[in-house]
């Protein structure tokens, strides 16, 4: 995938309502302006890397881009799962994030325990990968001191050196 590292931001929004209450695992997602201009090369999937909200400290990320065909969705999503315990909520944020790596193509299980276990596998396999001195580099990358404090910028690029970053171009 030859835009990887890819970086985006935009407003956290609601989602389904599903990562906290049934998985146990909450999700930020990307509202549709975010999830639309992905490039052609990032497939669906698990992807992990670095996430920031707001002007915060950067965390450690999962992040399933998708379908979730154990839900059968209708609707392509981005969910990142920040590896990091919040205190609280965080819609209307703005969330910065720098998609390091792939893990595995998205698909359905037989058991939502069977999903759990493959998140929570997705996870411990993202948390060494970003130990890796290249992927670590990023995680200072100046995209995420630069990262606007109000949902005014919503941006996505493969290349953080760019003075203007919006959607990918």
């Amino acid at each position: 995938m030859k835009s990887l590292p890819y970086f985006c931001r935009g407003e956290v929004i609601r989602g389904f309502g599903r990562g906290s209450k049934e998985l146990g695992i909450p999700t930020a997602n990307f509202p549709d302006s975010v999830v639309d201009h992905l490039p052609a090369d990032i497939s669906t999937g698990i992807y992990y890397g670095w996430a920031c909200v707001g002007n915060g400290d950067v965390y450690k990320m999962v992040m399933s881009i998708g379908w979730n065909p154990y839900y059968k969705n209708t609707k392509k999503s981005m969910e990142t799962h920040v590896i990091h315990t919040f205190k609280e909520d965080f819609y209307g944020e703005v969330l910065s994030v720098v998609m390091v790596g792939y893990i595995r193509p998205e698909k359905s299980y037989d058991s939502l325990e069977a999903l759990i276990a493959a998140i929570t596998a997705d996870i411990e396999e993202a948390k060494v990968k970003l130990e890796l001195p290249e992927h670590l580099k990023l995680k200072g990358d100046n995209f995420f001191t630069s990262a606007p404090s109000s949902s005014s910028s919503i941006a996505g690029s493969n290349k953080s050196t760019s003075p203007t970053i919006l959607n990918g171009h």
